[in-house]
């Protein structure tokens, strides 16, 4: 890098500090941050532990917020400034400290400009993800526990916990079907673009020919809904089916049918819950699975509305991401267009950067 490309990074740089700084409204925020430090003072307000509790989140994702966002554009601030500073009094070696710092520069404001784009109404929110095979058998059903396994690992990257809601195993390897809540702050505005047809190419493990298989899982994933969020499940739209509970668990899980399933009728919705010895609790935990379903589901379909495309079906030419192992390897999303080598890496959680690049390409 050369004082004139350093110098074209700094003002794209600067223009969308601008931009973010129109979006974030930083004056507005402390202004806000002020106001709900004043009512903290007023020992009444820890009264009402609800909007207490609301209240002091609002403030910390604020806090948050403006933390970055300040040290970003103190950043840009103190590197314009360097960089003018040793030009006119030609300090070789500052220019070089600058531009050895230029890339981690420009991924500090890029990772602001995700979490920017975090600010949905739900983007803060867990994050439930369900995993269903297509067709294909055994090898469908072993692409989706590799599916399962990258979540798992990039819930451990970041330090999120997760609750497994209901585990279908397959009968040779993998899983029939999986749901599960990851529990992190941005969990669901990160994972919400993996909802989609997710598709692997590779020599398959299950054939003894050693041919190249294609496998398709689903991945559909939905905010944990708060309670105060209205979405009305009539009784006479769901049928509520009980089976025994599958996998470890004893003599307790072969006598009893703790597991619950519901069926949407209007929108052939199924969810299940199998993680509580409680069937009642199965249930509480399968209506929140319905709610949050429900809430993508309509989002989803005005999407299409103004998409002008119809659900797909879980297979050829309706994947949003490829995976090839065989005979080369490459991880592609057909929505920001991005295909990364690591796959090996990818599929052992390390995601951040390819969310991030949907999210980039979807805010453009």
């Amino acid at each position: 890098m050369d004082a004139y490309e350093y110098g074209e990074l700094l003002k794209s740089l600067t223009i969308k500090m601008g931009n973010i700084c129109n979006i974030v409204k930083p004056d507005q925020l402390r202004e806000r941050l002020a106001e709900i430090e004043e009512v903290q003072q007023d020992p009444a307000f820890w009264n009402d532990a609800a909007n207490a509790g609301k209240v002091s989140q609002e403030k910390t994702r604020i806090e948050r917020t403006l933390e970055k966002y300040d040290a970003a554009q103190a950043s840009v601030d103190d590197a314009n400034e360097y960089f003018e500073l040793s030009k006119a009094e030609n300090d070789d070696e500052t220019l070089e400290l600058l531009y050895e710092e230029a890339p981690n520069l420009k991924q500090k404001i890029e990772a602001l400009e995700v979490q920017i784009m975090l600010s949905g109404d739900h983007d803060g929110a867990n994050a439930i993800v369900t995993i269903h095979p297509g067709a294909g058998g055994t090898e469908s059903q072993d692409w989706a526990s590799i599916l399962y396994r990258m979540y798992l690992r990039w819930a451990e990257r970041h330090g999120f916990k997760v609750e497994v809601l209901d585990y279908q195993p397959g009968e040779e390897a993998g899983i029939k079907d999986v749901s599960f809540i990851i529990r992190g702050e941005n969990a669901y505005g990160y994972l919400k673009v993996e909802n989609g047809i997710h598709r692997l190419v590779r020599i398959s493990p299950f054939d003894s020919n050693a041919k190249r298989h294609t496998s398709f899982s689903s991945v559909m994933v939905s905010p944990e809904i708060d309670d105060d969020i209205d979405i009305v499940i009539e009784d006479k739209d769901i049928r509520i089916d009980t089976y025994r509970a599958s996998g470890a668990g004893g003599q307790h899980v072969n006598k009893t049918e703790s597991a619950i399933r519901i069926t949407h009728i209007p929108t052939n919705i199924v969810v299940q819950c199998q993680n509580d010895r409680s069937q009642h609790k199965n249930k509480a935990s399968a209506i929140k699975m319905l709610k949050s379903r429900l809430y993508e589901f309509e989002l989803a379909k005005k999407q299409a509305e103004v998409d002008g495309v119809e659900k797909s079906e879980i297979g050829w030419g309706h994947q949003i991401r490829s995976y090839v192992l065989q005979p080369y390897q490459q991880v592609k999303d057909s929505r920001s267009n991005q295909a990364f080598s690591n796959v090996e890496a990818i599929l052992d959680g390390d995601i951040d950067k390819m969310l991030e690049g949907v999210l980039i390409a979807q805010a453009r």
